[in-house]
């Protein structure tokens, strides 16, 4: 996408479930909660000094089972990137409640963490209800973590109404993640964050226009303690801790949690800063794993990470969470953004590889869902940014692998004529702006049919305050009748999924460049089942 900066190909040049068995230990004693110091709920960082400074989250629910998360640090961007820790390994108790004041617990256990997890805890609680809140929380000997609320996926075929927000690309240094917070305020069911977690950069690398607001500590990540000292900034905020803590997450990679525009084991050209390509992304991937609410099956070996699953909520929903880094090809066209090239339409290609390819067409298949939605990374639909006879793309989504996407709508074409996917939904990130498109089976072709609906997420601060529109924003809706809006502001999107209807809202914040930004709705669709495409409402 056109933001700042382009490609430096052409412009510059994760311990394992720490402790997942449910041992039954003794109720958390100690100061009750009402006795817990608040926690500001100020922006901005956490008070130095505390253990769980840097929050809670919980993931990757089903009916039973939900995985909750912690990470100890009393300095979270120490550099050693083991958080003032040091080499100490520490028990931390845990519990899980049906109600905020935790007089109802049902569920309790102990586990051990320490340097080899970067003092990270995953816990994968189970024996829950389906289709519920609860609350959970941690204790550190006489510390206890603030609580979060989770919710677990209904029975396998229930119709349960789902409210969903998604979002990607929080530059710490672009902006405060004001955005946070406003989705946390949401109160939604479940947050799905689509990449770009974090930024790889050191201090200044990456400048927001107008600036930068604050700053990154330490230089660009390359060694695990880089990666581990960069996640203790991020989740340090208080904002990120509110949504972390208000919904459990699904959560997949872009590039910026390894290197810009990464593909595969190929690096963004010149390669800078140098060194070994297969070591950074094995620290990169254990450092994703040790701040992320993860199940075990996810934790990486090396510099290899099975990050694509799939999680069903009830009958409604399977989300089809995708991995568009590990297994693509190199970018087409010196990855240059908005060009076009003969090696652009090789069917060969492929973006997430011939095996994913192949795990994508087999759930499309084997789907129950009324709706089956894609959480991935970058544009699926196409986008011809260049006005009038020429076209130019941008090769590093799914335009620059067309033969690959053709392959995936084919697969669920051919489902929906055996009677079995009947919606798809795209989510999308990366791109650092709101776009919503409907998508066809063949772009190219005008009278193509309109098989499923494109939803893309701008950025939490990525960009900075950004802007309504951009002066080619006329132009290129013009090139692309399919693509049905666009907005340059930061926000997330919330989205309600129904039987019969799927609502989607676009939510802004105004700024970034200060806290306290007020969010906006600037619009609504609602798609209908069996009804592929984008409705104003």
């Amino acid at each position: 996408m056109p933001t700042t900066p382009r490609s430096r190909r052409t412009v510059l040049r994760a311990g394992l479930v720490a402790g997942a068995a449910l041992t039954a230990t003794g109720t958390l004693t100690g100061p009750a909660l009402g006795a817990v110091p608040t926690r500001s709920s100020a922006p901005g960082s956490a008070a130095p000094g505390d253990p769980f400074g840097l929050g809670v989250a919980s993931g990757e629910p089903d009916a039973s089972s939900v995985v909750l998360w912690t990470r100890l640090a009393s300095d979270p961007t120490a550099e050693d990137g083991l958080g003032g820790l040091g080499d100490r390994s520490t028990d931390v108790e845990w519990e899980v409640a049906e109600d905020e004041r935790f007089s109802r617990v049902v569920r309790r256990g102990r586990v051990r963490t320490g340097p080899d997890d970067g003092h990270s805890v995953h816990v994968e609680a189970g024996g829950l209800a389906p289709q519920r809140d609860y609350w959970f929380r941690f204790r550190a000997g006489r510390a206890v973590s603030p609580a979060g609320r989770t919710r677990t996926a209904p029975p396998a075929a229930a119709m349960t109404p789902l409210t969903m927000c998604f979002t990607s690309c929080s530059q710490f240094e672009h902006g405060w993640f004001t955005a946070y917070r406003r989705l946390a305020e949401e109160h939604p069911d479940i947050v799905l964050h689509l990449g770009d977690y974090m930024y790889e950069y050191g201090k200044g690398g990456y400048d927001a226009p107008g600036g930068n607001v604050r700053d990154h500590a330490g230089p660009e990540t390359t060694t695990l303690a880089n990666y581990r000292q960069r996640y203790g900034q991020y989740h340090a905020d208080t904002d990120l801790q509110a949504a972390h803590a208000a919904a459990p997450w699904l959560v997949v990679f872009d590039d910026h949690e390894v290197e810009n525009n990464w593909a595969g084991n190929v690096r963004e050209l010149p390669v800078d800063p140098p060194g070994d390509f297969a070591a950074r992304k094995a620290a990169a991937f254990r450092a994703y794993w040790e701040n992320m609410p993860l199940r075990a099956a996810q934790r990486p070996r090396g510099s290899s990470m099975r990050l694509y699953r799939r999680v069903p909520f009830g009958g409604l929903v399977t989300f089809h969470m995708l991995d568009t880094r590990q297994y693509r090809g190199d970018q087409p066209c010196d990855d240059e953004f908005g060009k076009d090239c003969p090696s652009r339409t090789d069917p060969a290609r492929s973006l997430p590889g011939s095996a994913q390819e192949r795990w994508i067409a087999d759930g499309f298949a084997g789907s129950r869902a009324r709706w089956d939605v894609l959480g991935q990374q970058v544009f699926f639909s196409q986008v011809d940014f260049t006005p009038g006879a020429g076209r130019g793309f941008n090769p590093d989504a799914w335009d620059g692998y067309p033969g690959s996407r053709d392959r995936v709508v084919d697969g669920w074409v051919a489902a929906t004529e055996r009677g079995r996917a009947r919606n798809l939904v795209v989510l999308t990130g990366d791109v650092h702006a709101h776009w919503a498109a409907d998508v066809k089976r063949r772009f190219d072709d005008p009278s193509s049919p309109v098989i499923g609906t494109e939803l893309v997420s701008s950025s939490i601060t990525s960009g900075g305050d950004g802007s309504e529109q951009k002066k080619e924003t006329a132009a290129t809706l013009a090139e692309n009748p399919h693509v049905r809006f666009y907005n340059n502001r930061r926000g997330y999107v919330r989205t309600r999924f129904e039987a019969g209807t799927m609502t989607s809202e676009f939510k802004v914040v105004p700024y970034v460049k200060k806290p306290g930004a007020p969010v906006e709705t600037r619009a609504r669709f609602v798609t209908e089942d069996r009804r592929p495409g984008l409705t104003p409402a």
